[in-house]
Formats: structure tokens, sequence, C-alpha cells
């Protein structure tokens, strides 16, 4: 199953190619993507990356979280998956 990981502190020239060739070392990128302000464009400084397995996402997290690159210590972390509700979707409920 596919997970989630949250990078932070980014500079602001970071890109998501650049994210996934980073991750890569640590497993199967599915995604990276860079969050913009939707106004300005530029980036916020934090970023999600899709890769193939838990594990795979707990190695890139052991190995990346407070290395630097391109000058600012990143913060990688787990983003938790929310239990969804029986409810969830439905109108009315």
């Amino acid at each position: 199953m596919l997970t989630k990981v949250y990078v932070g502190n980014l500079n602001c020239d970071t890109t998501g190619p650049q994210l996934g060739l980073l991750f890569a070392r640590y497993g199967a990128v599915y995604g990276a993507e860079v969050i913009a302000d939707p106004l300005t464009g530029r980036s916020r400084g934090f970023a999600f990356v899709r890769m193939g397995s838990d594990a795979e996402g707990e190695r890139a997290m052991e190995a990346l979280n407070g290395e630097d690159y391109a000058g600012r210590a990143l913060t990688v972390a787990h983003l938790p998956r929310r239990p969804r509700s029986p409810q969830a979707g439905r109108i009315g409920a």
C-alpha cells in the first residue's frame, strides 16, 4: 500500500522532481508534490511524497529527517492516516 510522507522546512526553490530523486534512494516514489500558495504560486515550504510502502517511507524518514538539503534541515514525518467514518460523504447524515 502506498504511504504518504510529509516533508517540511524546504528551500523555496525545491521542486517535486528534485524531492522524488532524493527519496528514490530509499524506495519507489509514486509522486512528490511541493505545495504552492494558490495566489502567488510560490512554495509554502512543505511537500508530500508518496512512497511504495510503509517500510520505504520509514527508511526515508530515518535517513532524511534533520538532514541538510539545499541549505535547510528537513523535517520528514509520517502523514497520519485518518480513519474514514461510516457516515463520511453521506448527505443528511
